[in-house]
């Protein structure tokens, strides 16, 4: 048995094909992700990340024995902090389409910049200020309370549903 030309070349082609066929492929994906709509990806990140801040903020400060603070959006001022990094879809603040959650009274300063204490102390005994944070992404928003006590509670306002949920 002899080798076949015609086999060699025809496996070139169906390589090409398939070079080509990734290529097409590849453009394809890259314009349906540039043009995807994450359903909130953003703003679950952004829960993670002030719940991940939170979390080692207790834990430091308990260590530690002393107070740790965590710097919300633009906070800034002297000693150390935890930021908090989000992404730049999200944004501090509610939309004025989104409404308050239900039996909430309309906080001035948390509901235009999303923060009513951009800086929370925490405590070795696990004691912070009161404080809500409002984050949105234009379209849906996260409603976070924190109590006294440390307790983080967060509803999300559904689009589609219309409706705030806690999550």
């Amino acid at each position: 048995m002899g080798l076949d030309c015609r086999s060699g070349a025809q496996r070139g082609s169906s390589l090409l094909e398939l070079t080509v066929a990734m290529a097409v492929a590849a453009i394809l994906g890259t314009a349906a992700t540039l043009g995807f709509d994450g359903g909130g990806t953003e703003l679950t990140a952004a829960h993670q990340e002030i719940v991940g801040s939170l979390d080692q903020a207790f834990t430091l400060a308990r260590a530690r024995g002393t107070n740790v603070t965590v710097a919300l959006g633009q906070a800034s001022g002297a000693g150390e902090h935890l930021p908090v990094l989000l992404t730049r879809r999200v944004k501090w603040g509610k939309p004025d389409h989104i409404p308050l959650p239900p039996d909430m009274d309309a906080p001035t300063v948390a509901a235009k910049t999303g923060e009513a204490h951009p800086i929370i102390t925490v405590t070795p005994r696990r004691t912070t200020l009161a404080s809500v944070w409002f984050l949105n992404d234009g379209q849906e928003a996260l409603c976070m309370r924190l109590s006294g006590k440390g307790h983080l509670y967060v509803l999300r306002w559904r689009k589609d549903l219309k409706a705030w949920k806690r999550v």
